[in-house]
């Protein structure tokens, strides 16, 4: 089973960026958390990398009802969507597929939404 769901697209990064927002807000999804990794690794340790974008996306709906399936399952949120642009200029967009991620919670409740999250993860990259 696959961990993530990706696609190359033909488009700059800051508008894959704004691309996935958009596919994400449509599924239901917030973004809650943006961490910059090209910027961060440079400031903290001088390092030059490609860009890298993680995405932290949320539907509030889901993660109420995981939570009260698995009052764990917080350690695994938001559900995460990668844009990076590799050094030949290629974009790639990628997200998290939660039926792989959680395969180790053994909770029949969290399977179910993970699958619904699946399928709305899948559509977001399949919709770029």
């Amino acid at each position: 089973m696959e961990y993530v769901f990706k696609k190359k697209m033909n488009i700059s990064f800051e508008l894959a960026i704004e691309r996935v927002s958009e596919e994400l807000k449509k599924e239901g999804f917030g973004i809650l958390t943006e961490i910059d990794i090209k910027t961060t690794l440079k400031k903290k340790i001088d390092v030059d990398f490609r860009n890298y974008r993680i995405l932290g996306a949320c539907n509030p709906t889901f993660a109420h009802k995981a939570l009260l399936a698995e009052p764990w399952i917080g350690s695994m949120l938001p559900c995460n969507v990668i844009v990076q642009e590799f050094d030949n200029g290629d974009v790639e967009v990628g997200a998290i597929n939660p039926i792989a991620s959680m395969q180790a919670v053994e909770n029949p409740a969290l399977g179910e939404i993970a699958e619904i999250i699946q399928g709305k993860m899948q559509t977001v990259i399949d919709n770029l």
